[in-house]
């Protein structure tokens, strides 16, 4: 005889239903719990939490001084005084200056008018009468013979300076001077390669004698002059 189940009497027929529910009431209570927070009571003194005393502190006042006032004026003088204008102008008697037919005119003596030299420099090369060197009074063309005389001093007193020929030191020295009014030599001015070199040549050139000086339109006048001084070494 077999044996026959009630299909209502199947404990496993709806036990996956349940596990879902238990699960999700198992995570449920899981995640109550890590959510769970727990506050500590604290008494506050509400007292203490009164702010009306703080409010209520006295703040001192700072007074603005205002400015003093500015000074009263000068006072009025009491008693003005009246001065009468008594006092006599004299009058300021404007002459005429227009000439009278009775007036008799003096005539002025022709006045002489001096004419004041002027220091004028007159280059070398277009002065009429040049400067004269000593010797070349006689000679008939005064400017070759003022040349020819410049370099015959220049040679006689020329000397190279020893330093400057230990050194190998050479070239030319250019030197500009001037035959003043009364024939001296003045304004002596120098430029070279060496200042030895330009000290030879400022010693030669203040061992020039005396010169009768220079003319233009028959005054003496300042002539400047140039010439160059060259050191070679042999």
């Amino acid at each position: 005889m077999e044996l026959k189940k009630n299909p209502k009497a199947d404990l496993t027929k709806n036990s996956g239903l349940y596990f879902v529910i238990g699960l999700a009431l198992v995570l449920f209570v899981t995640w109550r719990g890590i959510e769970w927070k727990q506050y500590d009571k604290t008494e506050y003194d509400i007292q203490a939490l009164n702010v009306d005393d703080d409010l209520d502190e006295e703040i001192p006042i700072t007074e603005l001084k205002a400015p003093p006032p500015p000074p009263p004026p000068p006072a009025a003088p009491e008693v003005i005084e009246v001065v009468e204008d008594e006092e006599e102008v004299e009058e300021t008697v404007i002459e005429s200056t227009e000439t009278n037919q009775d007036e008799v005119i003096v005539e002025v003596e022709d006045v002489e008018v001096v004419e004041e030299e002027e220091d004028v420099d007159v280059p070398f090369a277009v002065i009429e009468d040049v400067p004269v060197f000593p010797g070349c009074e006689n000679a008939k063309n005064k400017r070759d013979c003022f040349n020819k005389q410049m370099q015959k001093h220049i040679r006689k007193n020329f000397r190279y300076p020893e330093i400057a020929q230990e050194l190998g030191i050479q070239g030319r020295v250019s030197v500009l001077f001037t035959i003043d009014k009364d024939g001296s030599i003045t304004n002596i001015r120098m430029r070279g390669p060496d200042k030895n070199l330009e000290a030879e040549a400022l010693r030669i050139i203040k061992k020039l004698p005396k010169m009768t000086p220079g003319r233009q339109r028959g005054r003496a006048v300042r002539v400047p002059f140039s010439i160059p001084i060259t050191f070679k070494l042999q």
